[in-house]
């Protein structure tokens, strides 16, 4: 579905963010990307957004898919209530309020936020703001789904539960999803497939296949969940010694 060749990102400041990015994804995977703060994840995430250019290199599409995205922040509005900010976007495509309802209400129901149409995002728990916030960007039914470290500030219950949320919804919907985390333990449970990069500036250190037919509890406490988070954890202190070496 998506590739990128060689992508470089230079801000106006000089700060060289990416340089030779190159990974492809693939209709329906799973796809993350893992590295420290400054490696340029969430970077690489906007040009595929389409809310940044390269600077160099070039973002290839076989396709190019109706895109959702999810930021780290909920980024709701406290004057709407979680129906008006879940419609938002279909307003902003001036669809037909007739139309536009049942479509919030599913996504909604898929969240699992029916009943709470009508509270406004003081009343929820950062979980329950995060579900919004996903819902939101399900409600275009998009093919692609960004999700830029989503449930980073959540307590580990609810991002146990999110995680399972999120493939449910995935595999329900037939996506193709590209994740942004800081967790190697939450990159190997949600991926098929999870990117080390590397910082100063970021690049593709790693490209590990996570072969594992079902992610549930089972898979999260088996010998071969341990063995992959080794693996990856692996070259993510690989990936950091590397910079540390070419710095020196």
């Amino acid at each position: 579905m998506l590739r990128l060749i060689g992508v470089d990102k230079r801000y106006t400041d000089g700060t060289l963010a990416l340089q030779g990015l190159d990974f492809a994804v693939g209709e329906g995977e799973f796809v993350s990307l893992l590295g420290p703060s400054g490696c340029g994840k969430s970077t690489a995430l906007r040009m595929i957004a389409g809310l940044s250019e390269p600077s160099a290199g070039a973002i290839e599409w076989s396709q190019h898919p109706p895109i959702g995205f999810v930021f780290q922040d909920p980024t709701l509005m406290p004057w709407r209530t979680v129906f008006d900010n879940v419609m938002l976007p279909l307003q902003l495509s001036h669809m037909k309020a007739g139309e536009a309802g049942p479509k919030v209400s599913a996504a909604l129901a898929q969240v699992g936020l029916s009943g709470f149409e009508r509270s406004y995002p003081r009343a929820l728990s950062g979980g329950m703001r995060m579900r919004v916030s996903v819902a939101r960007a399900l409600v275009t039914n998009p093919e692609m789904l960004l999700m830029d470290e989503p449930f980073a500030a959540l307590d580990e219950i609810t991002r146990f539960k999110l995680n399972n949320d999120i493939l449910a919804i995935s595999a329900a919907r037939r996506l193709t999803t590209v994740f942004v985390t800081h967790s190697v333990f939450e990159s190997v449970y949600l991926s098929t497939r999870v990117i080390v990069m590397a910082p100063g500036p970021g690049r593709v250190f790693a490209d590990i296949p996570i072969a594992a037919p079902v992610r549930d509890e089972a898979f999260r406490t088996s010998p071969d969940y341990s063995a992959y988070c080794r693996e990856v954890s692996g070259a993510l202190a690989a990936a950091m010694a590397f910079k540390q070496n070419a710095a020196g």
